[in-house]
């Protein structure tokens, strides 16, 4: 598989990082193997996250192909980027063509990246996840790593401006210890181990976080359970604002 277009990408990320001092940390970066393929599974809190998980696969050396809505591969500047990094479009009308885009590149030995709860979580808790990205696993035989984001929705998230220009923000990216499910696995089962992992990274990368809330006005990037102003899940599940 060619690929022109993605390194330069690559160094114009982290050329922006630079610029704006992101405190960006990796952690556990060696559970992304450096050969053959494998599904990378990442919580989602920010319109950035296929920036900063795909920066999380760089000290392995792989280059991530991202699963993202066609709608995305329709713009006219980024359709042609996303297509040029082969990064896989989801017709969710038609997702079968998808999947199997998906178990294609795995076979082929890439690293396919997915974010299981399908949309942001604005109380920047784990939401409740698809099963696609353990399918996908356990069809391919490929190892299912667990990673954690925590930073990113501070510079643009759902329902909050873009600050693309806010400087020195610390950006956590955690990565755990694969999972290996198999077809005899029950799929909704290794889903929930997949979410406590996820959740695990999650909170420790929320507690060892170095920054705070500047004051009362600068708490809506916690979620609720560390006493930020974040709109909790169940709030959010019975208005329907967070497409649970």
């Amino acid at each position: 598989m060619s690929d022109l277009v993605y390194p330069p990408v690559i160094a114009t990320v982290k050329l922006l990082f630079r610029l704006l001092d992101l405190r960006v940390h990796v952690d556990g970066g060696e559970h992304i193997p450096r050969t053959g393929g494998a599904v990378l599974a990442c919580n989602h809190v920010s319109y950035l996250d296929f920036m900063f998980a795909g920066f999380g696969a760089q000290p392995a050396g792989r280059l991530v192909r991202f699963m993202a809505k066609q709608e995305v591969f329709a713009h006219r500047i980024g359709g042609p980027l996303m297509r040029g990094m082969h990064h896989i479009p989801v017709d969710r009308s038609a997702g079968i063509a998808s999947y199997k885009a998906a178990l294609d590149a795995l076979k082929d030995g890439q690293v396919v990246g997915v974010f299981p709860e399908a949309t942001i979580s604005r109380s920047f808790t784990v939401k409740e996840m698809k099963a696609g990205a353990v399918r996908m696993a356990a069809a391919t035989g490929v190892p299912l790593v667990p990673m954690a984001i925590w930073g990113s929705q501070r510079l643009w998230t759902k329902g909050r401006p873009a600050t693309l220009t806010k400087r020195h923000v610390p950006v956590s990216i955690l990565v755990g210890e694969p999972l290996w499910p198999t077809r005899r696995d029950k799929g909704d089962e290794v889903t929930a181990q997949l979410r406590d992992r996820m959740s695990a990274l999650l909170d420790r990368a929320q507690r060892e976080y170095p920054d705070k809330p500047a004051g009362p006005d600068d708490d809506w990037w916690l979620p609720a359970h560390l006493g930020g102003s974040a709109p909790e899940r169940d709030t959010l599940a019975k208005d329907g604002s967070d497409d649970v």
